[in-house]
């Protein structure tokens, strides 16, 4: 999992960065709109309250969220998005699982397939690496913001499945269900997030190095900076050193 933390970490950072604001918001005003469509009630709808999480993160305004869900209710009118999920791998082999919203299937698959073939990937059949992840609840914190012992004890307390270290994080898994317990218990402690989200998280992973590493990396930020792609998730395991070369 240790590949899915250092990734989750770079995302992060780059969502944070201002000249990054502008996009970060329309993927988040995206699935806002999409998550209403079930619902406008945050409180009775998971995933809504999961994208009103993360724009908050992202200092979004109010009156941005309250209009995305508007559009999503219909209350307001707006474009409608359709999930897409495509599967793929990359370089060395790693799968790599995409989600997205669009409202033109074949141009987005057309634009995701050329990001693909231009950075040593390709398109696979529906389904082939789907399978090698599961939906949990994921959350990463910097191993130099709390002793180990005491985070174990705050998590686990509140239903976490997983706990380790790794490197410069602590990794926290847990059932969907119990993501925003377990968050709340440790802002509670005052204790910084590095990230918290609903994701995939791999079953396995595949130890890359050297130029594969910064190839799969180059492919995975392409993926990411695509205005139809909402997240990427990747079987990898990257070592930081060459995390570190591979970012320069």
């Amino acid at each position: 999992m240790s590949g899915h933390s250092k990734w989750a970490s770079i995302k992060h950072k780059k969502a944070a960065a201002d000249a990054k604001r502008g996009a970060a918001f329309t993927k988040i005003i995206r699935e806002i709109t999409a998550a209403a469509k079930d619902g406008g009630d945050p409180d009775k709808n998971a995933r809504l309250r999961t994208a009103i999480s993360r724009a908050k993160t992202i200092n979004m305004p109010a009156s941005n969220i309250e209009n995305a869900i508007k559009k999503g209710t219909g209350e307001l009118p707006g474009v409608s998005y359709e999930t897409v999920t495509f599967d793929a791998y990359g370089p060395g082999g790693v799968a790599i699982l995409i989600e997205g919203l669009t409202d033109n299937k074949n141009r987005t698959t057309a634009e995701v397939r050329n990001i693909l073939s231009k950075n040593n990937g390709s398109l696979a059949g529906a389904g082939s690496t789907a399978w090698m992840f599961t939906k949990k609840g994921f959350i990463s914190v910097a191993t130099n913001s709390v002793a180990e012992d005491t985070l174990m004890g705050i998590v686990l307390d509140k239903g976490a499945e997983d706990f380790k270290a790794d490197g410069s994080y602590y990794e926290i898994t847990c059932e969907p269900s119990a993501l925003e317990a377990i968050k709340a218990a440790i802002d509670a402690k005052k204790i910084p997030i590095v990230t918290a989200e609903v994701t995939m998280v791999p079953n396995s992973t595949i130890k890359l190095e050297g130029q594969e590493a910064k190839t799969l990396l180059s492919l995975l930020e392409a993926l990411e900076d695509h205005e139809d792609v909402q997240a990427v998730h990747a079987n990898f395991d990257i070592s930081e050193e060459d995390l570190e070369k591979a970012s320069k």
